[in-house]
């Protein structure tokens, strides 16, 4: 029972490697594995940051809209003072304070944060559209794109940072007094608070921390691609959290772990790479992962019944 449960999404990250392994021989180079990792590093950025918010017992809804805010302030900056450096910070320090006005939010206001985060995503979206105008910004600012484009040692560099930031959030859940506030929050928040978890700072905290890994994702996003649109970013908000929830972190809060929503981010992205060199239908694509991610929730759920 605990290997399926908290090993269920690296089987099946390794079953999907081998197979695509032996199907194709252009699956399995080292060109094919960087460029996924590379290509999703966002995504994978945003999806270890939302983890908290889960296992928190929470929803951030607004990952895409923060991600275009702060895609398309990096763009504006660096197109308007020419200073690459100060564009692509402002992007996760903008990430960070709009997080951190969600989690006031949801903590001041008391609102459920699935209905507060539904909410100040319309409103970061409206955001996104005033600062361009509804167009898209280029930018042509010697040095923007080698955070995005750049490599070291052989490997790009958004693949270090994904590694850089993954190790960083997998200690602070899993070995730190904040982190085990995270989960006693998200397992039980009164409980929590009357043990003496400061509840709704871990809840603002979570929020926070997501908000920036959606900054950090966008410095990335936009200077790979050197312009910045309101639309960046278009449902990957659904897209993190289905790779949480097929990482096995509990919808309920109080389980989960940032490794795995991890993998289910890559075990997404190979199965969307599988069908692309086989030559599949791409509109098979949504309804394979979709089965995969309800038959994951589906065995959460009976594991939560059998409890």
């Amino acid at each position: 029972m605990l290997l399926a449960k908290d090993y269920a999404v690296l089987i099946l990250l390794v079953v999907v490697t081998v197979y695509l392994s032996f199907a194709s021989s252009a699956f399995f180079t080292s060109d094919n594995l960087l460029n996924i990792l590379n290509q999703n590093a966002p995504l994978a950025i945003i999806a270890a940051a939302g983890t908290f918010v889960i296992v928190s017992g929470n929803f951030d809804l607004s990952t895409a809209s923060v991600f275009a805010v702060a895609s398309v302030s990096a763009a504006w900056l660096a197109s308007e003072t020419g200073n690459v450096a100060l564009a692509l910070a402002a992007a996760p320090v903008i990430g960070l304070a709009l997080g951190a006005v969600n989690g006031l939010v949801v903590t001041a206001l008391r609102i459920h944060s699935f209905l507060a985060t539904l909410a100040s995503s319309l409103v970061y979206s409206a955001l996104a559209v005033l600062i361009t105008g509804g167009a898209l910004i280029t930018v042509t600012a010697d040095g923007f794109t080698e955070l995005g484009r750049g490599e070291f040692l052989g490997v790009f560099i958004p693949v270090w940072v994904l590694a850089g930031v993954v190790a960083l959030l997998w200690f602070l859940l899993s070995g730190t007094v904040f982190g085990r506030h995270v989960f006693a929050t998200g397992g039980n928040a009164e409980a929590a608070e009357l043990s003496g978890v400061r509840v709704n700072r871990v809840k603002i905290l979570v929020f926070t921390l997501s908000g920036l890994a959606a900054g950090v994702a966008a410095a990335i996003a936009v200077s790979r691609i050197a312009s910045g649109q309101p639309q960046a970013g278009a449902g990957m908000e659904l897209q993190a959290i289905a790779a949480i929830i097929l990482g096995g972190t509990s919808i309920h809060g109080g389980v989960g772990a940032v490794w795995r929503s991890v993998a289910g981010v890559f075990l997404i992205a190979l199965i969307g790479n599988g069908f692309d060199i086989l030559d599949f239908n791409p509109q098979l694509k949504d309804l394979v992962t979709g089965v995969i991610i309800l038959a994951a929730v589906a065995l959460a759920a009976v594991g939560r019944t059998r409890r």
